[in-house]
C-alpha cells in the first residue's frame, strides 16, 4: 500500500512544469510500492497480492491531454504500474454503466442495457417531446430561436448535475438568478407585461425528461452526472468498491474540471488514497461549461501545496505576459510594445486574411519557421477566414491542422450525395429530393479518370486540366452533364423518385461514353438494392450507406483525410440513430416505420446538425509538420506551444467574451455564486477577467514572437472597437511599406 502524509497540490502558470511535475511524483510512488514490494514475503506476500489489485486513477481534462498524460506516465515508469487514465465525464459515464443493475436497484428501474445520448440525438429528442410546449410558446425566449431555447434547457440540467445541484433546485435559481427582460402582449386591448419564461416550466419539463430518459434506460451527459453525484457515489455498495479499487489520485490541471470531481477526490482522499493534483490558476478554459476552478482549489487545503515559478520558462508569458495585460487594462502603462509583439494591419478584413496568408507562407519558405511551429489564433473562426488561409497556405505546399474542425455534416458534398442516395432507394421520401441535389449525387458518386483520358473523351482545355481543383482526375460525369442527366433522366415522385434510362435524354450520345457507362452503373446498382430492399434483404440504412461507401467511394484506395473523417462521422451518427430509434420502438411496442426513421434522419443532418467527431479525432502525425488554425477555446484546451503566434482579428469585441464556450446561466451553478441575480456589471467583470486569464495562457503558449492581425473594419464593414486595441495602437506594423 502507497504511504503518503499529505497529498500534493502543485500549482503553476502556464508551461511551469506541473505535469512533468507531477509526472515525477509518480514515479516517487511506484519508487515506494517497489521498495515495499522488497519487504520480507512472509509478511507482506497478502498485501501485495491486494495492492496489485489496486492502481492510481489518473484524470486529465480532455482526451487528447489523457492519451498523452498516460503515454509520459508509462513512459516514465516503464509500464510497471497499473493507472486507469480518464477524463472526468468519462469516468462518471463508466462508472454508471459499470454499476447499472446497483441504480437499477435502487431507482427501480427497468433492466435494460442503458444507451448513451449524443447531443444531436437528444436535442431531436427533446424537441420531439417538448413539441407542445415549444408550439404554445411558453419556452419562448427574446430573440433565441426554438434551437438554442431547447438546447439552453437540457444545458441548464446538465450545469445543474455537474455542480451538485439538485434538478428540483433549478427553476428556484433561475428565479433568483437571472433577470429576464419583460415582453409586451396585448390582453383585452391593453398593453400587459409579461415574464419572456417560466421557470418552473422548464424544471417541470427537465423532471419529465429525465423520467422520459431513464424509463426508457437513454443516458444523456447531464444524467449520467446526476446519477453520479446523487445515488452512485453516496452508495456505500460503490463506495467499497471504489476504494477497493484505486489506492491513489493524480488529476492534471483541475482546474477544467466540474464540481463533483472535487467530491469524488475528497472521497478518495478522505479513505486513505495518495493524491496529487495540478492547478493554472491562469487556466479556467472550461469556465462557463461544466468547470469549477474555486470549487477544485478548495483541495489546497487539504494539500502539501507546491508553487513552480515560470520565470525560467522560455515563453513571452514570463516576460511580457503582465505589462502587456496591463496595458490592454490602461493604455498608458506600457507605451511601447516589445518587438516581438508586431502587427499587420488592413484596411479591410479580406485584406487581413490574405496578407496573414501570405506572411506566414513567407516566413515558412524563407527558413524562418518551420510550419509546425506556426498558430493562427481567433476569438471565432467563419468558414471565409478557415477557407481562405487554408487555400493560400496549401497552393504554396504548406499543410494546414484545423485544430476540432467541427462543421455540419452535411456541408460535405460526399455525405449530401449519400443522404440523396437513401431518398431515392427508400419508398416515400420524394420530397426530400431535387434535381439539384441528384445532379450533385452523380457526379460524387461516378467513378473518378485519369485526365489524359478524359481530355479525349470531354475535349476540354488545358485551364481546366492544370488547375490544383483537378489534381489530374475529375469525375466520369462532370457537373454540366449531371445536369442534363438530372434534367432528362430524373422523374420526381413524392412517393417512389426514379432514375430513367440515359435514351430518354433526346441527344445522350453527346454526353460520351464514360459519362453514359458511369451513369448506367449507378443506375443498375440504384435499381438492385430497390429490389433487396423490398425483399427485406437489407437489414437498415446504415446496412445500405456501407454498401453505398464501398460501391462508389473506397473500392480499396485510401480516400483523403477530410472525406474519410466525414463517411467515419456519418457511419457512427448513423448508427446511433438506429439504435436509439430501436429502443424507442421496444418501448412503444411498434413505433415509427423505417420511413420515418429515414426521413427524420435525413432532415435532422440537413438542418445543420454539427455531430460528435468520429475517433480517432485527428490525423495521425499531421500536428507535427502543419501550421495549426484554432479559436481560442480549441487552443487553450489543447495544450499546445508555438514559436509564433497570429492573433486573428485583433480588433475584435469577441476577445472578452465567451460566446459558445458559456453556457446560459453557467454563473448561476458555481459553488460560489453568491445568490444574487447576475447583472451586466457582473458580466462585465466576468469578462475581463476572463480577458486576463486568455492573454496570459495564450502568451504562455509563444516562444519568440506574436503577430496581431487586425483589420480596421470588420465583415460587416463597422469599424473593429475590441479590447485588444490598446495593444494594436501600442505597435509597429511590419514592413508598412509592403503592406499598405
Amino acid at each position: 500500500m502507497l504511504t503518503q502524509s499529505q497529498p500534493n497540490w502543485i500549482r503553476g502558470s502556464t508551461r511551469s512544469g506541473k505535469t512533468t511535475r507531477l509526472v515525477n511524483q509518480f514515479c516517487q510512488w511506484v519508487e515506494v510500492r517497489s521498495q515495499q514490494n522488497r519487504l520480507s514475503p512472509s509478511t507482506q506476500g497478502r498485501r501485495r497480492r491486494r495492492d496489485s489489485e489496486r492502481s492510481i486513477l489518473v484524470f486529465a481534462a480532455n482526451d487528447d491531454n489523457r492519451s498523452e498524460l498516460a503515454d509520459r506516465l508509462a513512459a516514465a515508469t516503464d509500464g510497471r504500474y497499473p493507472i486507469q487514465s480518464k477524463t472526468p465525464l468519462g469516468f462518471f459515464q463508466d462508472e454508471i454503466i459499470l454499476f447499472w443493475p446497483l441504480l437499477i436497484g435502487r431507482l427501480n428501474l427497468r433492466a435494460q442495457f442503458p444507451v448513451r445520448l449524443r447531443p444531436e440525438t437528444e436535442q431531436e429528442l427533446a424537441t420531439r417531446l417538448w413539441r407542445s410546449e415549444l408550439d404554445k410558446g411558453s419556452l419562448q425566449m427574446l430573440g433565441v430561436s426554438e434551437y438554442r431555447v431547447v438546447r439552453r434547457i437540457l444545458d441548464l440540467l446538465q450545469l445543474a448535475a455537474i455542480s451538485g445541484t439538485p434538478l428540483e433546485d433549478i427553476p428556484a435559481i433561475l428565479e433568483q438568478g437571472i433577470l429576464l427582460p419583460l415582453t409586451q402582449r396585448e390582453e383585452d386591448g391593453e398593453s400587459v407585461e409579461d415574464s419572456a419564461i417560466n421557470w418552473t416550466d422548464v424544471g417541470n419539463l427537465l423532471l419529465g425528461w429525465r423520467g422520459w430518459c431513464l424509463e426508457r434506460g437513454l443516458l444523456t451527459y447531464g444524467i449520467i452526472c446526476e446519477l453520479y453525484w446523487r445515488y452512485l457515489l453516496p452508495d456505500e455498495t460503490y463506495q467499497q468498491h471504489l476504494i477497493r479499487r484505486y489506492q491513489g489520485v493524480l488529476a492534471d490541471d483541475v482546474d477544467d474540471y466540474p464540481a463533483i470531481a472535487g467530491d469524488l477526490f475528497n472521497f478518495l482522499l478522505d479513505n486513505g488514497a495518495v493524491g496529487a493534483f495540478t492547478y493554472n490558476p491562469d487556466g479556467a478554459v472550461r469556465l462557463g461549461l461544466n468547470a469549477d476552478p474555486n470549487y477544485l482549489a478548495r483541495l489546497a487545503s487539504r494539500c502539501q501545496v507546491e508553487i513552480l515559478s515560470d520565470r525560467a520558462q522560455n515563453n513571452l508569458g514570463a516576460v511580457y505576459g503582465e505589462p502587456i495585460v496591463e496595458t490592454v487594462r490602461d493604455p498608458m502603462y506600457m507605451l511601447s510594445l516589445p518587438e516581438s509583439v508586431q502587427l499587420i494591419q488592413t484596411m479591410s478584413r479580406a485584406q487581413l486574411l490574405r496578407q496573414t496568408g501570405e506572411a506566414i507562407a513567407e516566413a515558412v519558405q524563407s527558413g524562418q519557421v518551420q510550419p509546425s511551429d506556426v498558430a493562427v489564433i481567433a476569438p471565432g473562426l467563419d468558414a471565409i477566414a478557415r477557407y481562405t488561409l487554408v487555400e493560400i497556405l496549401t497552393s504554396k505546399g504548406i499543410p494546414v491542422e484545423s485544430l476540432n474542425d467541427q462543421r455540419p455534416l452535411i456541408s460535405s458534398p460526399t455525405i449530401r450525395a449519400l443522404l440523396t442516395l437513401l431518398a431515392l432507394i427508400y419508398p416515400g421520401l420524394g420530397r426530400l429530393v431535387n434535381r439539384d441535389a441528384v445532379a450533385e449525387m452523380l457526379v460524387v458518386l461516378s467513378p473518378t479518370r485519369d485526365w489524359g483520358l478524359l481530355t479525349l473523351d470531354w475535349g476540354v482545355g488545358e485551364e481546366f486540366a492544370s488547375s490544383p481543383i483537378s489534381n489530374h482526375q475529375s469525375p466520369a460525369i462532370d457537373p454540366v452533364r449531371a445536369g442534363l442527366l438530372a434534367d432528362y433522366c430524373y422523374s420526381p415522385d413524392p412517393e417512389q423518385p426514379r432514375l430513367l434510362p440515359v435514351t430518354n435524354f433526346p441527344r445522350w450520345d453527346r454526353l460520351g461514353h464514360s459519362a453514359c457507362k458511369a451513369y448506367e452503373q449507378i443506375l443498375g446498382w440504384i435499381e438492385q438494392q430497390q429490389s433487396q430492399q423490398q425483399q427485406r434483404l437489407i437489414p437498415n440504412y446504415v446496412a445500405l450507406l456501407d454498401r453505398a461507401i464501398q460501391e462508389f467511394l473506397w473500392k480499396g484506395s485510401n480516400l483523403p483525410y477530410d472525406q474519410l473523417a466525414a463517411l467515419r462521422e456519418l457511419m457512427e451518427t448513423a448508427q446511433h440513430y438506429w439504435e436509439v430509434e430501436g429502443r424507442l420502438r421496444q418501448k412503444s411496442g411498434g413505433g415509427d416505420s423505417d420511413r420515418d426513421t429515414i426521413e427524420r434522419f435525413i432532415c435532422l443532418l440537413r438542418r445543420g446538425t454539427v455531430t460528435a467527431n468520429p475517433y480517432p479525432v485527428r490525423r495521425l502525425g499531421l500536428s507535427s509538420r502543419a501550421v495549426t488554425l484554432a479559436t481560442i477555446f480549441q487552443y487553450r484546451a489543447s495544450r499546445r506551444f508555438h514559436r509564433w503566434q497570429f492573433w486573428l482579428d485583433a480588433g475584435s469585441p469577441l476577445w472578452s467574451k465567451g460566446g459558445a464556450a458559456t453556457l446560459f446561466g453557467a454563473p448561476l451553478f458555481l459553488k460560489d455564486w453568491s445568490g444574487e441575480p447576475i447583472r451586466e456589471q457582473d458580466t462585465q467583470v466576468a469578462d475581463e477577467q476572463r480577458l486576463r486569464r486568455i492573454l496570459l495562457d495564450l502568451l504562455g503558449r509563444v516562444g519568440e514572437r506574436v503577430y496581431l492581425c487586425h483589420s480596421e473594419l470588420a465583415t460587416n464593414g463597422q469599424e473593429q472597437s475590441g479590447p485588444l486595441l490598446p495593444l494594436v495602437n501600442a505597435s509597429v506594423p511590419v514592413n508598412p511599406d509592403a503592406m499598405s
